[in-house]
Parts: structure tokens; C-alpha cells; sequence
């Protein structure tokens, strides 16, 4: 992931649509010994399934054996992290190590790979969904279908369940109306020469998922398209040389101390900005612009050679609850089963009421285009940012 600027790319039609079309995508198992009723199981590490572990009861007792869950680039103050994570210590007492917060999310691709086999190694990873893709790609991640799996929409989830995705939002313009006498609405407005010095991403879009929507947002508001990044890369080169384009990272610190008083993210950080730095000297103001309208989610993964493979399964079974998910929407991020949940009676109304509002319906990129984008911007970004 990223910082709590760099990190994700995500989100949902909102409210009660369900996206259909953003599809794509440790230890050896070992079979443990035959359970009392007659019925084999698996080591945590193996199981694919609830069922395989027999049951909720003995998938607990088994992570609280562990003790302990490593995660990896989880800001506390992204899409409400912090509350999920102490949620999920304070119900099954088990201590959360979480390293790196203002990781992305090919440093936490790179920790899987560089730490295997060590105990310090991620058990679970939050990542834009390029990059989910290219994980399982690589066979780092480990089949589990968490209990919510049949919810879950096909096109939203690996068919085999080696990941799925969670919560995501909107492409955002956030503006500090304090500072900026008129806030920017739309890509075209950020070429005024009055945002000189002014305009930020949350990263670099070759790293991480969140600056990654922000160019694709960005090409989808000057005549490209899902099949053609190339025009918000232009886009981004032109706002650089203007001087309008600042390459500073755009975190909460950045945003508090004005250093980015315009800054292109997920509508659930600048949401979230607008309520954290209220009565702070900062006026935040959340657009989602109507010119590039661009939505996503961050995808869900257990790392295949986990060292706490029970806490990790547990984790994913805590997520996709009505509890973990309605946490995300506290968050103001729209959780994968928010239109399940509003039709069972199960969803946070008041902060489903909170939600950005969106003009538009948004459309997804297919996996072949998301890997041509991936592919153009790993090329081409620092070439048109020099």
C-alpha cells in the first residue's frame, strides 16, 4: 500500500450498486490429524475455508494460540484502520504488529518476497487491485474463502479466493478552502494559474494505488480511456511544468501544515481530512470531480507462507463481518458488501448518510487494461514528470 498517501486504489458504486466488472483477478500444507467426528482437517496454513478448520470456535482458539498478526502498511488514519485494528485485538485478544504504516503497495509485495520463511514476515496485505492481480499472478497468496465469500460479486473476487476485494471510493479533489480562495472542482480547473504550487498526489502512481486512480481519473477527463492512460500522464506533465503540480506526497502532516492545500485522493481521506483537522485552522473541501469520474477497491490477500496462518484467516473472517465492514464505512469508504448489507438491514445508516455524494455512474477497467496502465505509467511517469 501506501502512504497514508501513497497507498490504494478502490471503491464501489455506492450506496447500493454493485461494480461488476473490476474482475480479474508459507508452509507447505500439511494435513493435520483426523478430527473426533470422523471428518479430516487441515493446519491453518491449508485451509481454504472455515469448514476446513471446523468451525469459528476452533479457527479462534488457533489464532489466539498464535498470539499475533503482522500487517504491513495500514495507516491508523486510512479508511479507519485505526479503530478496525484495535476492534479486532479488543475482541479476540490478539496483538496486532503492524509495521510500516506508509508502506505501498509494492514494498508490501516486496516484504512478502524478501522475508519468506522469517516470523516477521506480513500475514496479510491490503493492496490496489493491480497489484493484487500481479501477487496471485505470482502465486504469493494463499486460497481462503472467508464465510461472506457467496456475498462477495464474482467480478469483485479471484475465482480461486486468493484475494477478494473490501472497501473502496471515488477519486477525490480535497482543497483547504481556507487557503485557496476557490476550490477546485474538476481536472480542468487545476491548470488556473491561481493553484500554482498548490496541487499534490498521494504518491507515485508507479507505487501506489491511490496516485495510480488519480492519473487514470485524470485521463478519463482529457479524452483517454480505461485502454489509454497516456492523456492524464500528459495531464500531469502539463500541470508540472505549469507549476501548478507539486511532487510532494500528500499525507495528513502535508495537509495540517498546508503543505499540500490541494491534494488529488480516495473521497474516504479527504472525508476523513475534513472531520480530523476541523477547528485546526483547515477548511477541507471534498470534490469528486464530474470530468474524471474514476472508483475503486483495495483487495484483501493472505500471504501463502503466513507465520500465523490462523490470525491471518481470522482477520479476513473480521473484515468481511457486518461489524469489520460497517467499521469501514465509519471510515467513509464503501464497503464490497454495502448493497448486501442495505438490503438485510445490517448497514450503519448514519454513516452510509455520510458518504461523499457522487454525480455520474462510474465504469472499471478490465485486467488487461489495468496491466497496459501499469505497464505505460512504469515507462512513461518519470519521463513526463522530468
Amino acid at each position: 500500500m501506501l502512504s497514508s498517501s501513497a497507498r490504494r486504489g478502490a471503491a464501489v458504486l455506492l450506496s447500493a450498486a454493485v461494480l461488476t466488472t473490476l474482475s480479474a483477478c508459507g508452509a507447505a500444507p500439511d494435513q493435520a490429524a483426523g478430527a473426533a467426528d470422523g471428518k479430516s482437517k487441515v493446519q491453518p496454513g491449508a485451509a481454504a475455508s472455515l469448514t476446513d478448520l471446523g468451525g469459528m470456535d476452533a479457527l479462534v482458539a488457533a489464532a489466539q494460540k498464535e498470539g499475533q498478526l503482522n500487517v504491513i502498511a495500514l495507516p491508523p488514519d486510512w479508511a479507519n484502520y485505526g479503530e478496525i485494528i484495535k476492534a479486532f485485538e479488543a475482541k479476540y485478544k490478539i496483538k496486532v504488529n503492524s509495521e510500516n504504516p506508509d508502506a505501498s503497495s509494492s514494498d508490501e509485495i516486496a516484504a512478502v518476497k524478501s522475508r519468506k520463511g522469517q516470523k516477521r514476515a506480513p500475514d496479510v496485505m491490503d493492496l490496489g487491485i493491480a497489484f493484487a492481480r500481479s501477487g496471485a499472478g505470482e502465486n504469493l497468496f494463499a486460497p481462503y474463502k472467508v464465510t461472506a465469500w457467496d456475498k462477495i460479486p464474482a467480478g469483485q473476487k479471484d475465482a480461486d479466493g486468493r484475494w477478494y476485494n473490501d472497501y473502496g471510493g471515488y477519486i477525490s479533489i480535497g482543497c483547504d478552502a481556507a487557503k485557496i480562495p476557490n476550490c477546485p472542482t474538476t481536472f480542468a480547473d487545476l491548470l488556473k494559474p491561481e493553484y500554482k504550487g498548490k496541487v499534490a498526489l498521494n504518491g507515485n502512481p508507479t507505487k501506489s494505488g491511490s496516485a495510480f486512480g488519480g492519473v487514470y481519473a485524470a485521463a478519463l477527463a482529457n479524452k483517454g480511456s480505461f485502454a489509454d492512460i497516456q492523456p492524464g500522464i500528459d495531464f500531469f506533465g502539463q500541470l508540472r511544468k505549469s507549476g501548478n503540480f507539486i511532487p510532494v506526497e500528500s499525507t495528513p502532516a502535508t495537509v495540517e501544515k498546508g503543505e499540500t492545500p490541494i491534494s488529488i485522493d480516495w473521497d474516504y481521506l479527504n472525508a476523513g481530512y475534513a472531520e480530523q483537522f476541523k477547528g485546526k485552522g483547515v477548511d477541507w473541501k471534498v470534490a469528486v470531480p464530474a470530468d474524471g469520474i474514476y472508483a475503486q477497491y483495495y483487495s484483501q490477500a493472505i500471504n501463502k507462507e503466513a507465520p500465523n496462518p490462523a490470525a491471518a484467516r481470522l482477520w479476513m473472517e473480521f473484515l468481511y463481518s457486518a461489524e469489520g465492514q460497517n467499521l469501514w464505512l465509519k471510515g467513509h469508504a464503501r464497503p464490497v458488501l454495502l448493497p448486501v448489507m442495505t438490503q438485510d438491514g445490517t448497514v450503519d445508516k448514519d454513516a452510509a448518510a455520510k458518504l461523499p455524494q457522487i454525480q455520474g455512474t462510474p465504469a472499471f477497467p478490465a485486467s488487461a487494461e489495468l496491466d497496459k496502465a501499469k505497464a505505460t505509467l512504469a515507462e512513461k511517469w518519470d519521463k513526463a514528470l522530468s
